[in-house]
C-alpha cells in the first residue's frame, strides 16, 4: 500500500510508519517544514494547504496530528491550541481528499475516549453519548471536521484512543523516573478508572482499521481497564519498586488546572466492543502483561 500520514514524529505516529515500512508499504509524511525527503509532503493547516502528491495514488491517509493534551498544563491559550491543530488540520485533510482527484479510499482520523467524559463506575461503548467538559466538546467537533471527506464517499474511521503505555513517552514514560526511585503512587484516591491499550495493539489497530470495512467511531483500548490504583500496584510490580505513595487531587489541581480533572483523575471505563467484534485480537489483553512488555 501508499499511506500518506500526518502527526508522524510523534509517539504513534513514528510506530506506525516504522510498522508499515518494515512490512514493505511506501509511507508519505505530511510535515509543515520545507520537505527534504522523497517520503516527505509539505502541508499548513493554518492555511488549508496540502501538497496534491501527497493523496496521488494514497490507499489511505492516517490523520494523527495535533497538539499534546497531556504535554502542559491547560492555560486558555493551550486550551485553545490544542482545539485549533485538532479542528484545522482534520478539516484541511477531509477537504483536500473531498477534492483530489483519485481520491484515498479511506481516512482513518485520530480521537479520543474523552468523547465520553467522566463515566465513573460504568462500563460505556462507541453507542454511549457525548460526555461533559472540554475533551467532550472538543472530540465531538473534531469528529464532525471530517464531514467533507465523508460526503465526498470516503470511508472516515474515528480510532477513539484511550491511554497508550509507551516506554517512548506518554504516561509511562513521564512516571517512570518517579516510579524507578520509588517514589511512585496513585494519583487521588486511586478509584478512578483508566482505559488503556498497549502501543503495539494501538498500531496493530490502525492498521485493522486501515484493511477491514469499518466506518465511524472505534474504541482502541484494552478489553480489561484498570482503576488507577491497580494500575499503579502493577508498574511497581513490573519495576519491582513499591508505590506507597499517593498524590492528593488538590496538588494535581494547582499543577495541572483543568487538565487534571480530565486527565489523570478522569474515571473512564471504556471498552472496544467494535474493534472486537470485528475480529480484532489484542496482544496484550491484562495491564500487567502490558506493562511487562513495554518495560
Amino acid at each position: 500500500m501508499r499511506v500518506t500520514v500526518t502527526g508522524s514524529s510523534g509517539l504513534i505516529g513514528s510506530a506506525l510508519v516504522q510498522s508499515l515500512r518494515e512490512d514493505g508499504h511506501a509511507v508519505v509524511r505530511l510535515i509543515r517544514r520545507e520537505p527534504s525527503r522523497p517520503d516527505e509532503a509539505r502541508w499548513s493547516p493554518a492555511d488549508g494547504c496540502v501538497e496534491a502528491a501527497a493523496l496521488v495514488g494514497a490507499d489511505a491517509v492516517v490523520h494523527l496530528a495535533g497538539a499534546g493534551i497531556g504535554d502542559r498544563p491547560w492555560t486558555k491559550a493551550y486550551k485553545r491550541k490544542i482545539r485549533d491543530s485538532r479542528l484545522d488540520g482534520t478539516r484541511t485533510i477531509a477537504e483536500a481528499i473531498a477534492a483530489a482527484g483519485g481520491r484515498p479510499p479511506v481516512l482513518v482520523c485520530g480521537s479520543a475516549i474523552g468523547y465520553y467524559g467522566d463515566t465513573g463506575g460504568d462500563e460505556v461503548d462507541e453507542k454511549a453519548p457525548a460526555g461533559h467538559g472540554f475533551l467532550a466538546g472538543l472530540v465531538r467537533d473534531w469528529e464532525a471536521a471530517a464531514t467533507p471527506a465523508r460526503e465526498a464517499g470516503v470511508r472516515v474511521v474515528h480510532p477513539r484512543t484511550g491511554v497508550v503505555l509507551a516506554r517512548e513517552g506518554g504516561m509511562v514514560a513521564r512516571t517512570l523516573p518517579l516510579f524507578r526511585a520509588g517514589l511512585g503512587g496513585t494519583l487521588g484516591d486511586g478509584g478512578q478508572w483508566t482505559s488503556w491499550i498497549s502501543l503495539a495493539d494501538q498500531i496493530a489497530a490502525l492498521r485493522f482499521l486501515i484493511d477491514h470495512e469499518i466506518a465511524g467511531p472505534v474504541n482502541l483500548t484494552a478489553p480489561n481497564p484498570v482503576t488507577n490504583e491497580t494500575y499503579t500496584r502493577a508498574l511497581g510490580r513490573a519495576l519491582h519498586r513499591p508505590t506507597r505513595l499517593a498524590v492528593p487531587k488538590f496538588a494535581l489541581r494547582a499543577v495541572l488546572r483543568g487538565l487534571a480533572d480530565e486527565g489523570p483523575l478522569i474515571s473512564q471505563r471504556v471498552l472496544p466492543r467494535r474493534l472486537e467484534e470485528a475480529g480484532f485480537r489484542f496482544a496484550h489483553e491484562h495491564v500487567d502483561a502490558a506493562l511487562a512488555d513495554v518495560l
